[in-house]
């Protein structure tokens, strides 16, 4: 692995996560973080965390259906399904075992689950342990999406499943497209929002302004299954799965991830809830973040970059082969700036990129100066990936 510039490593961050960080004795602009509306380190999150960790202490001590279900854990649900406007909602310690505990679940040997191939590994793992068959269409491919519908016309039940946001690559889904074929098919739908919710719209993610059960005259109608996350723009940590009264509760007696795992700590419970508050009501927050995406677009189209048509915090720069990633990471960190490099198997063979994610923690001039030492992409040596 390490041979083909495959092997990873982890680096110690001495002091925190947003937009500078401090890592090996030495400060760097971070352009790793997901944390998209700088809420991290807010005081408000921090003070909700140590009023409740007085309160509640530091763990919950039990799995959610034992003794560990505390009331941060139902006034964050609660606040959650108010904010999106759905009947309920329901707290998992992480994406990952949210939409892994949800697709094992609803489905099973005899159903179909259609999907996108740049899903995130959290879906494909889910769906791989569901039993379900599974068929795989070309990333944003519709009409392959409607074959494979057609294809899984049995007599089970069938799932049509996309990220909203693909984290690799920053794009967004045709939602309202999707939500077409799955009508049409008679399929659920199940759509992962974790890099969307807090980010677009008005910060209730890709089904900004949509409510459940609305009809599919609108942009982007509600799916059957909402999932999203809270380590991102909320801040804070978790996830959470969105919709009907009978979805939660079918959860709640089946999904094995929330089932047995100890309930995530009360104090990160609240944390999260203060961390929503904030994007409610903090709308400048997303406009200072669409701001920052426009003018590094701008930087990067001007300079030639390999830029990805992509208008969210994701801002992939295709380089192709693993060692060209690698090393134009290794100097970035140098002058100074964190970029990860992505390679295979996260994504595939020939599409090894840098991955700048922006936040609305950062300030213009640190966009600039990102700008400049990205200016290395067009020297001699690089030339031929860009």
């Amino acid at each position: 692995m390490e041979a083909a510039s495959l092997y990873r490593r982890r680096y110690v961050q001495a002091r925190g996560h947003g937009p500078v960080v401090e890592s090996d004795g030495r400060r760097y602009l971070n352009f790793c973080s997901n944390d998209y509306l700088g809420l991290a380190e807010h005081p408000d999150l921090q003070r909700a965390m140590a009023e409740s960790a007085r309160r509640h202490g530091s763990g919950s001590g039990a799995s959610q259906l034992i003794s560990g279900h505390n009331r941060e854990h139902a006034a964050l649900e609660e606040a959650i399904a108010d904010f999106l406007g759905c009947d309920r909602a329901l707290y998992f310690s992480t994406g990952y075992a949210a939409n892994v505990g949800t697709l094992d679940a609803l489905m099973g040997r005899g159903d179909s689950i259609v999907a996108d191939a740049l899903n995130h590994a959290s879906l494909i793992d889910g769906a791989r342990l569901s039993g379900a068959a599974k068929l795989i269409f070309p990333h944003a491919d519709l009409a392959a999406a409607q074959t494979q519908l057609r294809e899984a016309s049995g007599a089970g039940n069938r799932l049509l499943l996309s990220d909203s946001v693909f984290s690799m690559d920053g794009d967004r889904a045709d939602l309202a497209g999707l939500a077409g074929l799955a009508a049409r098919h008679h399929a659920w739908t199940m759509v992962d929002d974790a890099h969307g919710f807090g980010v677009l719209g008005d910060g209730r993610g890709a089904f900004t302004g949509m409510r459940p059960g609305q009809c599919l005259d609108t942009p982007a109608p509600w799916p059957d299954v909402y999932v999203a996350t809270l380590g991102k723009a909320a801040g804070a940590a978790g996830a959470f799965v969105a919709g009907s009264h009978a979805l939660i509760e079918y959860l709640i007696q089946r999904a094995r991830s929330y089932v047995f795992s100890t309930a995530p700590p009360p104090p990160v419970a609240a944390a999260a809830r203060a961390g929503l508050a904030l994007l409610r009501q903090e709308h400048w927050r997303r406009d200072r973040l669409r701001g920052h995406i426009e003018r590094f677009r701008a930087g990067a189209r001007a300079m030639g970059l390999p830029l990805v048509e992509s208008q969210t915090p994701i801002q992939p720069l295709l380089l192709g082969a693993p060692d060209t990633a690698l090393a134009l990471s290794d100097s970035l960190r140098r002058q100074g700036v964190l970029v990860s490099a992505i390679r295979p198997p996260t994504v595939p063979p020939g599409t090894s990129r840098l991955r700048i994610t922006l936040t609305a923690g950062h300030d213009e001039d640190q966009i600039d100066r990102l700008l400049d030492v990205l200016d290395v992409a067009r020297q001699p040596g690089l030339r031929r990936a860009v």
